[in-house]
């Protein structure tokens, strides 16, 4: 898969996650619910203001430079992977997920002064249905077990050489 394609792919799916957020902003207040898909998805209007699970929401300035500076060398690192021709298509793609969530919640974060999260999965357990995420998350999860396994997949391959 050509470079341009997984950048432009990084770019499309960061700026979904913005307009998704922009539109929750627009069209709910805050800790408002909705329910779609049959009542398992729960929309919900939550303002992040520290970082995962609003780890550091006392100290806004480190989360935000330290979020720039996280994506920034996700950026780097993302496209020198790209680069290599050799690199296992599975860690670009996992890259490509993480640079795209990365961009999309540092933009929030230095724009609006706080991440919006708008989604969360009802379940069985109530702490867990008060989790909310936005699809800047999703990505960086994705992302990160796409490059788990493929970091998994070359030590097993190198194993048998």
């Amino acid at each position: 898969m050509g470079i341009l394609v997984l950048i432009n792919i990084t770019a499309c799916l960061a700026l979904i996650d913005i307009a998704l957020k922009s539109t929750i902003e627009g069209y709910m207040t805050q800790k408002e619910e909705r329910t779609a898909c049959g009542g398992k998805l729960i929309l919900r209007k939550v303002y992040n203001k520290g970082m995962c699970m609003n780890l550091l929401e006392d100290h806004q300035e480190v989360v935000k430079y330290g979020s720039a500076f996280a994506a920034v060398l996700l950026t780097i690192y993302q496209l020198i992977t790209l680069l290599r021709r050799k690199a296992c298509i599975l860690k670009k793609w996992g890259l490509s997920l993480m640079t795209a969530g990365a961009w999309s919640n540092t933009f929030d974060r230095w724009i609006r002064g706080y991440v919006i999260d708008y989604a969360a999965v009802k379940c069985r357990h109530e702490k867990l249905s008060k989790i909310t995420f936005n699809l800047g998350d999703v990505l960086i999860g994705i992302g990160s077990v796409f490059v788990v396994i493929a970091a998994v997949i070359a030590q097993l391959r190198g194993k048998k050489k």
